[in-house]
């Protein structure tokens, strides 16, 4: 057993929008392995690109004692593995740990006495000791606590945003013993320069993760059902936001879309956890059911405004700008614009989906979604800004009215675009 940072090989199991960044972190001061499954990923990495842009080519070349490789052989000199593969949902809405097994049988492979592992995938309480745990017992002749140790550090990253990166966001740790809880937290201190948490337990540190996006989750979903009802009431919901905004306590959340791989995704977790104790959820759950039910409510909205003006339902031509979950950025994990979109197509309207930062190939395999290369002039009877992309922004109003029939309606979710030519904010 070691407990010198300066015998640390780490491997970082996972090279997406959280473990790449903290790989190349890593890289810097620590022999690291980049992992992943993905071949076409280690061959873009090797030459220096990042398809999701949270590291540039500079970064990468600042990686100085880093290597990525996609062979489980590459693994076995490490001593430190911390996974970052993705935790989602599946179409019940129920955790789906698949990712995380996998990563776990795979190192039960590689791993030798002494060796840590670190998940830092979003989990429910316990799924650390409960699931993960026991599938590197069973697939090797380690024991837990006692040949090999574990730690949970959870994710902080926020994709597309350049100043809150992963060395200067606070980390969470925890470990299975005291000592290794030590150890952990020295680890992640020495490249984190905003500093560390040490939580009490491994179950405290999975908990507190999950409640930071639930907690997000029902403040949006708060202001989508005042959205609803103040839209109702002929009332301009940004105006009241504005209004209620200048106390000094009150929170700037804003009505939307509530996709991404962690906000739409995370709860579920926690009311799956609650559901197998034997306790039913009822405010996280109610909070869910607005938030994904805000793609229905937006076409509904659109449909009723496009009928008010005569205009043609069946075989309507709608531009949907952004696919993306969120602004600047090409993720389209978890995105509700294809809700959007699929709800548009239940019309049997003609729906083009513009979105500069999505690589096409993407688009077509994650949603069987074709974007196009450019909206097309004079063309639409309907335009839902539903992304607030720097591009979009920049737009003047001549310029959205130039992709508009005559007659159209104009739908702007992110209020990015003047109000003079808008009908309908969210």
């Amino acid at each position: 057993m070691f407990y010198e940072l300066n015998d640390a090989k780490i491997a970082i199991i996972g090279l997406g929008y959280v473990g790449l960044p903290l790989a190349v972190e890593f890289g810097k001061k620590y022999p690291t392995v980049g992992f992943d499954i993905n071949s076409k990923r280690i061959e873009e990495l090797n030459q220096g690109h990042d398809f999701t842009l949270e590291v540039s080519s500079e970064e990468l070349a600042d990686s100085e004692f880093i290597s990525y490789a996609h062979d489980i052989e590459a693994l076995k000199e490490s001593n430190i593995y911390i996974v970052t593969v993705p935790t989602p949902i599946d179409e019940h809405k129920q955790p789906d740990l698949t990712p995380l097994i996998k990563a776990s049988e795979m190192l039960a492979k590689v791993m030798s006495r002494g060796d840590i592992v670190i998940y830092e995938s979003t989990v429910y309480p316990g799924a650390t000791e409960e699931v993960c745990i026991p599938q590197i017992e069973k697939n090797s002749s380690l024991i837990f606590n006692q040949d090999f140790y574990a730690g949970y550090s959870p994710e902080r990253i926020n994709p597309g945003d350049k100043e809150h990166r992963v060395t200067n966001i606070l980390k969470v740790t925890s470990g299975s013993t005291p000592e290794i809880a030590d150890f952990v937290d020295s680890l992640y201190a020495s490249i984190i320069i905003a500093g560390t948490y040490k939580a009490s337990s491994i179950q405290v540190a999975e908990a507190a993760k999950v409640i930071e996006n639930t907690q997000r989750d029902l403040n949006i979903a708060l202001i989508n059902e005042l959205a609803v009802i103040f839209n109702k009431l002929g009332i301009d919901t940004e105006e009241v936001l504005k209004a209620a905004g200048t106390k000094w306590n009150f929170l700037p959340f804003r009505p939307g879309l509530v996709g991404g791989h962690c906000i739409g995704v995370d709860p579920y977790y926690l009311t799956h956890k609650a559901q197998a104790i034997g306790y039913n959820p009822e405010v996280i759950l109610a909070g869910r059911r607005i938030n994904d039910g805000m793609a229905t409510y937006v076409v509904t909205q659109l449909t009723k405004t496009m009928i008010k003006r005569k205009l043609q339902i069946n075989g309507a031509n709608v531009l949907v700008m952004g696919l993306t979950f969120k602004e600047n950025c090409p993720d389209v994990r978890n995105t509700k614009i294809v809700d959007v979109f699929n709800e548009l197509k239940e019309y049997n309207m003609n729906v083009d989906v513009y979105d500069p930062w999505v690589d096409p190939e993407e688009a077509v395999h994650e949603y069987n979604i074709e974007l196009i290369k450019q909206p097309k002039a004079k063309h639409y009877d309907a335009v839902i800004f539903a992304v607030a992309h720097k591009q979009f922004k920049k737009m003047s109003n001549n310029e959205v009215l130039e992709l508009t029939k005559s007659e159209h309606v104009i739908y702007d979710l992110k209020y990015i675009i003047d109000p003079e030519i808008v009908d309908i904010r969210l």
